[in-house]
């Protein structure tokens, strides 16, 4: 993610939903390796940072003629006080700009406010913060903060879609992801240009492995047929989703030039016949997205601002969601039940990539 991410220009559909949510995903965890490292350092409160050495040596690294060790300083002692019950986390991340008063972090969090009934998950959720300012403005708002003290790469604005730094934001993320499952951890990640209303947990299917949001969910397809969108995903603690993320990662080196989501596409076959990894896409009319979305305010759980370009755009079109589900949940139950309820077009987001969907 950064400041102005989002879907990429584009004039069909098709491209709109891929890149809606692999653009937010490029201010994901600046980390710096594929290798994991170990014998994590103690710290206090929720926050940590990065170790970066090139002294690492792994047979099995991909993609980098120096592997570089990365140690999540006081990863393992965070996690047990923001995590649920059932050892499940949620996650999201910004930058300074994400993060600015009225910007995308603030919506995020007040969703959770006006939502119903879902104030106590915020208690839950880990907002990792990429950039200094990012993370003084994350400890003013919200308990539960998580910098990444990168050097090298500067997080507080958008980088070039497709660059190289570009990339390597969007690929680092699963090297976070799979540490949490490795220390045992379940996840549930969404970008922060999203807004919640209801508990979307009790729409995760228990046999699933993953559960993945989709751009344009339509019944009569099978599963892996949908559009996936890796703005939003749930994740298990298992030995198989670990094996899932090291091959998801792994894969990268087959389609070079690729940005997560795309391999995540190209690979979800392989992921369910090679490792048995059950992946369920999740249904549109709960998990929205200015992709596709339904008037249905009784059901909906989150709405995300993919296929859109420009960090004003998002701000502005979530915010008249949220001014909807306000002036929604202030009705009777009598006014409810006449209907006639609409969400309020996100003309900006959706001019922003020359599309309308009919």
């Amino acid at each position: 993610m950064g400041l102005g991410f989002g879907s990429k220009e584009a004039g069909s559909h098709g491209v709109a939903f891929l890149l809606g949510a692999a653009l937010p995903t490029a201010l994901l965890f600046l980390l710096a390796s594929d290798r994991l490292g170990e014998g994590l350092s103690t710290i206090s409160r929720s926050w940590g940072n990065v170790t970066v050495s090139l002294t690492g040596d792994d047979p099995n690294e991909v993609g980098r003629t120096a592997p570089m060790r990365v140690i999540f300083k006081g990863l393992p002692e965070l996690l047990p006080k923001v995590a649920m019950e059932d050892r499940t986390v949620i996650i999201t991340s910004v930058n300074e700009a994400w993060a600015q008063p009225g910007s995308l972090l603030d919506l995020y969090l007040e969703s959770f406010k006006n939502g119903e009934d879902i104030a106590h998950l915020l208690n839950h959720l880990l907002v990792v913060a990429l950039d200094a300012r990012g993370f003084e403005r994350c400890k003013a708002v919200h308990p539960h903060c998580y910098f990444l003290n990168a050097t090298s790469t500067d997080m507080s604005s958008a980088k070039a879609f497709m660059s190289q730094d570009y990339l390597e934001l969007v690929w680092t993320k699963l090297t976070f992801q799979q540490r949490v499952l490795e220390l045992g951890y379940n996840f549930l990640f969404t970008d922060c240009d999203m807004v919640w209303f209801r508990n979307p947990f009790r729409h995760f299917p228990v046999y699933a492995d993953m559960s993945c949001s989709s751009d344009d969910f339509k019944p009569s397809r099978a599963p892996l047929d949908q559009p996936l969108n890796t703005g939003l995903y749930y994740m298990k603690s298992t030995n198989r989703t670990v094996e899932m993320m090291k091959y998801w990662r792994a894969a990268r080196e087959r389609f070079p030039g690729q940005h997560d989501q795309s391999v995540f596409v190209r690979i979800r076959r392989e992921l369910v016949t090679k490792l048995q990894v059950k992946i369920e896409p999740l249904e549109t009319v709960y998990f929205g997205g200015f992709c596709e979305y339904h008037d249905d305010p009784e059901k909906v759980c989150t709405i995300h601002a993919c296929c859109c370009v420009g960090l004003e755009n998002k701000v502005h079109d979530l915010r008249d969601v949220a001014a909807d589900w306000k002036n929604y949940t202030s009705l009777t139950p009598e006014q409810r039940q006449k209907g006639g309820f609409k969400w309020t077009y996100p003309t900006r987001c959706r001019d922003s990539i020359g599309w309308r969907k009919p």
